[in-house]
């Protein structure tokens, strides 16, 4: 951000300074009619603050839950009515990014909002989000346990209750890439490849997806719905490792666990939570 803002909302001030990134937990507890006012004015107003506010905060999120290393990995949002994504930029550090860093673009890839270079990885995440309708938000993380079985091109069985909780089945694995679809659109055939993966499988209860060679795809309801299965899937991925490291031959659990352990949490007769 070019200049300071500052807004004043119940005696509480909300400010932010040139190159100073806005606390989002800030941001967030401002009521939504008050989220334009809160980015100031200027060459520098963002068109879609609370989208690119709510897609820093899932970039910062995984960068606090230890799955990223320097620039590595990005988050990204949608906003479907308006046919906009937003995304991390290219190469910048997390620590000094702010909500207006982050780039917004159309379906097609072509930005609309921001002066920088959004993410490499943005063609995949388009894939996904036009083959997904029902997402609202990507991560892509190098997170070092999913990496690991990513790279060995095994997917995730289901162990055990925890991995139940969130995956109704195995996290899934890519087919490897061949020669041409790396050599042209390699990223853009990085989405392809996931969807084709997830033809007969439900991206709703299978949230997430490992690219063989690559590393982990995570999505949700929101960005921070995406970044929280990134932390997941990382945690399931440790557990798994050590699972097979202690029994090789352990065959998961059973069909009537992984389903009873899932539906508690999602669909219409889930008991877990408040309600």
């Amino acid at each position: 951000m070019s200049a300071e803002f500052k807004l004043v909302y119940q005696e509480k001030v909300y400010s932010a300074l040139p190159g100073q990134p806005l606390e989002s937990c800030d941001f967030f507890r401002l009521p939504p009619e008050l989220h334009e006012s809160a980015v100031g004015c200027g060459e520098d107003c963002m068109e879609f603050p609370r989208l690119q506010a709510e897609v820093l905060e899932a970039n910062l999120e995984i960068v606090r839950r230890g799955l990223v290393l320097y620039t590595f990995g990005n988050a990204s949002g949608i906003d479907r009515e308006a046919g906009r994504v937003a995304i991390k930029p290219s190469g910048v550090d997390y620590e000094r990014m702010t909500p207006a860093d982050i780039v917004v673009c159309d379906l097609d890839g072509k930005i609309v909002a921001g002066n920088l270079k959004p993410s490499s990885d943005l063609e995949t995440h388009l894939e996904l989000y036009r083959a997904f309708p029902e997402i609202g938000g990507v991560v892509h993380t190098h997170s070092e346990f999913a990496t690991a079985w990513a790279q060995s091109g095994r997917e995730i069985p289901a162990f055990g209750t925890t991995h139940a909780d969130y995956f109704h089945g195995p996290v899934p694995v890519t087919e490897t890439l061949n020669a041409e679809e790396i050599q042209s659109a390699y990223v853009r055939n990085t989405g392809k490849a996931i969807v084709r993966r997830f033809v007969a499988l439900d991206p709703a209860a299978v949230p997430g997806v490992l690219v063989a060679g690559h590393a982990p795809f995570t999505w949700g309801k929101t960005a921070l719905d995406a970044a929280r299965h990134a932390v997941i899937l990382e945690s399931i991925a440790r557990m798994a490792f050590y699972t097979t490291t202690l029994r090789r031959d352990n065959a998961g659990v059973s069909q009537a666990l992984l389903d009873k352990h899932y539906f508690r949490k999602h669909g219409a007769d889930a008991t877990y939570g408040q309600k």
